[in-house]
């Protein structure tokens, strides 16, 4: 609670109250009221508490203790990449991915008044306005997230710093949208990630998704190989990435998105050769897929 700037603790104390008192409704999120993140979780649970969390481990956490039923995490951004740390924090957690959601992220900066120099937000959000600060010459300082940053800024009443956050921060913390539409595209998207204690039964109609990760073997080829299944079995592999963990810089781990179920025959075929050909492979979860992945 302390971490968050004065403006925002009233807000994250009633919503923190009235999750505790119905903690199956709660859904936790990264950020201070009017985040990305809350406002897909209102998107995504209409009916849902939004639970406010100061780090990305504390929504894990949340949802691992009990006190909420889910957490909704973005995982990349269709401008920046991936967010920071999610791949080890995901695995780590001990959840299962339940769900998917895509949402356009449109961003305002907001403040007291003209002659804003600086410019605070979420490293993610930053990037994603990169264009836009620079040909306006305004620094960008990081923040732990968008809407904490309005808070901050609101707390702060300096009027040459400003925040980068949804408009929504600005009707909570009392602050002027000085500009909107500052995504460096249109078409600037976030995928978010639904969480849960128990993973989802995979009955549900309609085509599926399933993440999960893996290890190779630091043995000429072995991507080739551990792959080679989902090729021969028609599977259609929607994402790859690739990180490392600590640093020897001998072994790589693997994110991996496809369509399909493990139970279904091309799938299963696929998962067990991948098996064969690496150290270790783990399913996150099998879960409705939101938005086809075809090219239009």
């Amino acid at each position: 609670m302390e971490s968050y700037p004065a403006p925002a603790r009233a807000l994250v104390a009633e919503l923190t109250q009235a999750a505790a008192q119905a903690p199956e409704r709660a859904v936790a999120f990264q950020g201070a009221p009017g985040c990305n993140s809350h406002i897909a979780a209102m998107n995504v649970v209409p009916d849902g508490l939004p639970l406010p969390c100061f780090h990305f481990e504390d929504a894990l956490d949340a949802v691992r203790d009990g006190r909420a039923a889910k957490a909704l995490i973005p995982i990349e951004n269709s401008l920046h990449g991936r967010v920071a740390d999610i791949h080890f924090l995901l695995p780590e957690s001990g959840l299962s991915i339940v769900g998917e959601h895509f949402m356009p992220i449109r961003y305002g900066l907001m403040g007291f008044g003209e002659g804003i120099t600086e410019a605070m937000s979420h490293p993610q959000a930053l990037g994603q306005c990169r264009r836009w600060l620079r040909e306006r010459g305004i620094k960008p300082v990081p923040y732990p997230d968008t809407a904490g940053a309005a808070a901050a800024a609101a707390e702060l009443g300096r009027p040459e710093v400003g925040a980068i956050a949804p408009p929504l921060a600005a009707d909570l913390y009392s602050l002027k949208i000085l500009a909107e539409g500052l995504e460096d595209s249109d078409d600037n998207t976030t995928r978010f990630v639904q969480l849960s204690r128990e993973p989802l039964a995979t009955s549900f109609e309609g085509v599926a998704m399933t993440t999960f990760i893996f290890e190779v073997k630091n043995i000429p080829a072995a991507l080739y190989k551990a792959l080679g299944g989902f090729a021969t079995n028609g599977v259609n592999m929607t994402k790859l990435e690739s990180y490392q963990r600590g640093a020897s810089f001998a072994a790589t781990e693997f994110y991996c998105d496809v369509e399909g179920r493990p139970e279904d025959a091309t799938l299963g075929r696929a998962l067990e050769e991948l098996e064969f050909h690496t150290k270790w492979m783990r399913v996150l979860g099998t879960y409705p897929q939101e938005r086809a992945r075809t090219l239009t």
